[in-house]
């Protein structure tokens, strides 16, 4: 799945594909995404987003009856996170 930006006059050419990463949000869509797009924007299979979440170990994610979703700003927040403990490590 890629994120479209779509703009609003008629006469711009079709929108091209964007990468996940595109400059919405600071990289990322305005919307909820769900554990097909976290995998995609971090390049990883979609079980090991599932593996995170079971240990507890990756971007928090909350439930929407029986469906995973992920707040844009949660995930920022954890790679950013991310960052400054690899930062600290080294």
């Amino acid at each position: 799945m890629y994120f479209e930006l779509v703009e609003d006059t008629v006469s711009a050419p079709a929108p091209a594909r964007t990468d996940p990463r595109a400059t919405l949000r600071g990289g990322l869509p305005d919307r909820y995404l769900t554990p097909d797009d976290i995998a995609e924007i971090f390049e990883v299979p979609k079980e090991t987003v599932y593996q995170w979440r079971k240990k507890r170990i990756g971007p928090p994610g909350f439930r929407i009856g029986k469906h995973l979703r992920y707040d844009p700003a949660d995930v920022r927040a954890y790679v950013t996170g991310r960052k400054d403990i690899d930062r600290d490590a080294a």
